[in-house]
């Protein structure tokens, strides 16, 4: 054997074993990172990265992780039990915002005319007793997960275009959305704010009925994306390329979803990656229908509604379910995502 093909030989089982350990550029294993998210249509671009690989070729090695009300995914960023969240703004959030646990650091689903979005639906029992308006919703009772929620602020903003105060709602604290739905459906609380996947099969089957659209009186920043402070500071490029791949996904779907006649094969491919996750259970038959309902508007890149951000935290501040001391630098990171102001 010549000395070169020896020196060749060795070079290729160096190489070899370097990229067995991860010494090589590019080999080093993939980052172990936890998203929180709930089962619903508005949350399709955590699914869409982790299935079209924008995760990986970040770097990324995403397990998602999955909750029944969005306070609890502040909760688990702030422990650290997860590492990026992806929920509405809640009363607890606010709270470890102002501890100085976690920051916003993108926005998703916005509330916006003329796309599905919170529907509000009336229990059959109420419609019929005559709750058949947003106007008349005063003296009703009202569902919803957790005081502090999304939901809760949803009844305030009907309230404030309608007249009167949560003081003249029987305001239901139900833990979670499937609870919700069971008590709404049921005629044991009259109304709710729910979502278009969930809003459209309920009404569709006479289980509940529209009586208004949250989007017709305030287009709010209704979910945002989350980190801990600690992974910012210490992982701020982790960080960066968690929202280069999550910016894609957003492309992703509002190309398929956003106007479904323009691509209908586009469409349907994304309706079936989205069903791996929401309606699983159900035949795809029967979950597409309501897949596509819940084609929420998302903001482009991932941007955040700062002025709506600050209304929110205002709110929650002068209801006393925010503390007093949290402003909008500890709340919000501005580096990673564009504005919108």
């Amino acid at each position: 054997m010549s000395r070169s093909h020896a020196s060749r030989r060795a070079v290729i089982a160096l190489c070899v074993a370097l990229a067995t350990l991860g010494g090589l550029p590019g080999a080093q294993a993939a980052e172990k990172v936890t998203v929180g998210a709930l089962r619903f249509t508005s949350h399709a671009p955590t699914f869409i990265a982790k299935e079209r690989g924008y995760f990986a070729k970040e770097g990324l090695d995403v397990e998602i992780k999955f909750f029944q009300a969005a306070q609890p995914v502040a909760v688990a960023i702030a422990s650290g039990d997860i590492d990026f969240g992806v929920t509405a703004l809640t009363g607890g959030f606010f709270s470890l915002a102002d501890k100085g646990a976690l920051k916003v650091i993108g926005g998703l689903y916005s509330e916006k005319r003329g796309y599905p979005g919170m529907a509000i639906l009336a229990s059959n029992k109420a419609h019929a007793a005559g709750l058949t308006n947003l106007a008349k919703l005063k003296g009703h009772s009202w569902a919803m997960t957790q005081i502090g929620s999304s939901f809760h602020y949803a009844a305030a903003l009907i309230g404030e275009a309608n007249g009167f105060g949560l003081t003249d709602l029987a305001l239901k604290p139900l833990q979670k959305v499937g609870a919700m739905i069971g008590a709404v459906s049921s005629g044991q609380v009259d109304a709710m704010a729910m979502v278009p996947h969930v809003a459209a099969p309920l009404a569709k089957a006479g289980k509940a009925k529209v009586i208004g659209q949250l989007a017709d009186i305030a287009e709010y920043q209704v979910t945002t994306i989350f980190t801990s402070t600690k992974n910012i500071e210490a992982h701020a490029d982790k960080v960066r390329r968690f929202m280069r791949a999550y910016s894609r996904a957003i492309a992703d779907y509002q190309a398929a979803m956003l106007d479904q006649k323009k691509n209908p094969a586009a469409t349907d491919a994304m309706v079936k990656l989205i069903h791996k996750y929401v309606y699983a259970e159900r035949p795809y038959e029967k979950a597409a229908g309501p897949i596509r309902a819940g084609a929420v508007y998302m903001n482009t890149g991932g941007a955040i509604k700062l002025a709506d951000v600050a209304a929110q935290l205002a709110w929650f501040k002068a209801n006393r379910l925010a503390p007093a001391t949290l402003d909008m630098p500890k709340l919000v990171d501005t580096r990673f995502a564009e504005i919108i102001r």
